[in-house]
């Protein structure tokens, strides 16, 4: 579960990240060989951990315990929607992507416009039009199998400081400083209060 208690406001973001890398590593002692990271659990009382950070912290927490490789990583999340949002997360060790949210607003988008299409092909066109954008990403980096981009992190990071990124995103390089866990606890909240405040707009 990688979602965190709404009532502890930005302050919880760090010890949940924390909390997920302990529960993925204990998964792992016994003897889990594919762990699955998911953020249905969101609501009005439980705020999302960022899946980017959820990935890449478990994916770094396991490299530095020696167990990465005995386990594949899955991420169920609501945020994957476009090509650079699923390159990043395989980039960052997920080996599979469940984007539900994503799922679900195409079969919304079909029942409201009323399409032909079948669900099944709405989304299996999606699933095509994705894939097909990451064999690009990768053919550009001369990379030519998932299992080779799967974890290389062939990224820079810009405007997330130096502390953090060594922390969740270990050996990327970062030229430019900026924000920490702190800012992106509070925009978290922000966008959790946005969602499901009383705010009509």
């Amino acid at each position: 579960d990688i979602t965190w208690d709404a009532s502890e406001g930005a302050t919880g973001l760090e010890r949940a990240v924390e909390r997920v890398c302990s529960d993925a590593t204990n998964a792992v002692l016994l003897d889990a060989n594919i762990l699955i990271l998911s953020d249905r659990a969101v609501s009005p009382d439980r705020i999302a951990i960022p899946a980017l950070l959820a990935t890449a912290a478990v994916h770094h927490h396991l490299v530095r315990l020696g167990l990465r490789m005995q386990t594949g990583l899955v991420l169920e999340t609501g945020e994957a929607r476009e090509v650079h949002h699923f390159c990043a997360l395989a980039g960052y060790g997920a080996e599979a992507i469940n984007p539900y949210l994503a799922f679900e607003t195409l079969e919304q988008i079909r029942v409201q416009s009323g399409l032909s299409l079948k669900p099944h092909d709405v989304q299996k066109n999606y699933i095509k039009a994705i894939n097909k954008g990451l064999l690009k990403v990768m053919a550009k980096m001369g990379i030519s199998t998932y299992h080779s981009y799967c974890g290389a992190q062939i990224f820079d990071a810009v405007g997330l400081s130096s502390s953090f990124v060594e922390k969740y995103f270990t050996g990327t390089a970062t030229m430019i400083e900026g924000i920490g866990i702190k800012e992106i606890a509070e925009e978290c909240v922000r966008r959790h209060r946005d969602a499901y405040g009383d705010n009509p707009i």
